[in-house]
C-alpha cells in the first residue's frame, strides 16, 4: 500500500465515527415530529408525567417529541383526536386512568377507548392521598370513619376524574352520605380544602405533596400498596383498615388504532430506554411516582391492565350512577 493510500485510511477510520453522529443526527433532526396528547389540564399530574418523559423518549427514539394538552369532555376530547390521527407513529395518547372509566361514563363516545387504539405501554403509576381541612377534629382514619358517617363533603376535579373515582371508593368503603362537589380541577378543589369550604380530597401528591408539607391540609392516608417516601408518617388505606379504598393511578401509552406492529414495537423499546433512565426515574419518584419496568412498559402488559380496570370500574361508576337518580 502507498503512503497517499495509508493515509486516505486513517483519515477515513478517524473520521468514521463523526460522520455515523452527523448521519444518526440528522436522521434525528429528518424524523417527523412525535406529539404526545394529554388529554388533561396543564400542570396536572399526567402534564406533569408527559413533561417529564417527553425528553428522554426523544433521545431513545432518536426524534424530536414535543407535549399537547387537549381539554375537554373529561379527557375524552383529547383520546379523540388521538383515535382519529394518521395511524403512522407521530401522534400518541398518554392518559390515565380515566382512559378505562371513561366508556362507563360517557356512553356517547365517538371512539372506542379499547378498539380504537394500539397500546404501546404502561408509563408510571401514582399512589392518591385522602386529605381533608386543616381543622377536622379526626386525627387519623379511623376517627376520621366515624365522623365522615355524619356526613361530609368531599371535592373532585370533575367526572371521571381519579379525584372523582377516590371519593366514589371512599363512599363505597364507609358506607358514608358524603356529598360530592365538583370543581373545573386539581388546583380548585385543594383551595377550597386549605380555604375550609369543603371537608376532604383524594388526590395525586403532585398536588398535596406541599399543601400536607405546610400544613394547609391535613393528611390521612395514601391508597397505594406502600407507604410513600415523601410521606412516610402517612399510613396505607389497608393499614388504617380502609383496603377497599385502595387505588393507583396508572398512565399509559396509546397510539391510534391500525398503526403497525414494527412501529408499535420500536415505540414500546424506546419507552423502555426511555423510563430506564435514572434521572427520569429520580424526577417521578420526586412527584411520588413509580416509573413502569421493563415488562410493565409492554403493548401486552397495557392491554391488559386496560381490560382489568374497566371491569373493576363498571360495577362502580353505574352503582354510583343509580345512587343519583
Amino acid at each position: 500500500m502507498t503512503l497517499k493510500k495509508t493515509v486516505t485510511l486513517l483519515l477515513a477510520l478517524a473520521t468514521a465515527p463523526q460522520a455515523l453522529a452527523a448521519d444518526a443526527a440528522g436522521a434525528a433532526v429528518k424524523a417527523p415530529t412525535l406529539t404526545i396528547v394529554v388529554p388533561f389540564t396543564h400542570g396536572g399530574p399526567t402534564d406533569e408525567i408527559a413533561r417529564i418523559l417527553a425528553e428522554p423518549l426523544g433521545r431513545a427514539l432518536q426524534r424530536k417529541v414535543v407535549e399537547r394538552n387537549v381539554l375537554g369532555a373529561g379527557g375524552t376530547l383529547g383520546a379523540e383526536k388521538v383515535s382519529k390521527a394518521k395511524p403512522d407513529g407521530t401522534m400518541l395518547l398518554l392518559s390515565n386512568i380515566g382512559h378505562a372509566t371513561s366508556a362507563t361514563l360517557h356512553p356517547k363516545l365517538r371512539y372506542d377507548p379499547v378498539a380504537g387504539f394500539e397500546p404501546v405501554g404502561l408509563v408510571a403509576d401514582v399512589p392518591m392521598t385522602l386529605v381533608g381541612r386543616r381543622d377536622l377534629a379526626a386525627g387519623n382514619v379511623g376517627e376520621l370513619l366515624r365522623d365522615v358517617r355524619g356526613g361530609m363533603s368531599y371535592a373532585h376535579a370533575g367526572t371521571g376524574s381519579a379525584s372523582h373515582l377516590c371519593g366514589l371508593l371512599l363512599r363505597s368503603a364507609s358506607g358514608a352520605p358524603l356529598r360530592a362537589i365538583a370543581y373545573p380541577g386539581t388546583q380548585e378543589a385543594l383551595s377550597d380544602l386549605a380555604g375550609g369550604h369543603v371537608d376532604l380530597l383524594c388526590d395525586q401528591p403532585t398536588n398535596t405533596l406541599k399543601a400536607i408539607e405546610t400544613g394547609q391540609v391535613r393528611g390521612y392516608a395514601v391508597t397505594g400498596p406502600a407507604r410513600l417516601d415523601l410521606l412516610p408518617a402517612l399510613p396505607t388505606v389497608r393499614e388504617a383498615g380502609l383496603a377497599g379504598v385502595e387505588l393507583v393511578v396508572w398512565h399509559g401509552l396509546y397510539a391510534p388504532r391500525g398503526t403497525p406492529p414494527e412501529v408499535i414495537d420500536a415505540l414500546a423499546a424506546g419507552l423502555r430506554r426511555a423510563l430506564a433512565e435514572p434521572a427520569l426515574q429520580a424526577r417521578m419518584r420526586q412527584l411520588g411516582a413509580q416509573p413502569a419496568s421493563a415488562a410493565q412498559a409492554t403493548p401486552a402488559a397495557l392491554r391488559e391492565r386496560l381490560q382489568s380496570e374497566i371491569s373493576r370500574w363498571q360495577p362502580i361508576l353505574r352503582d354510583a350512577a343509580a345512587q343519583s337518580e
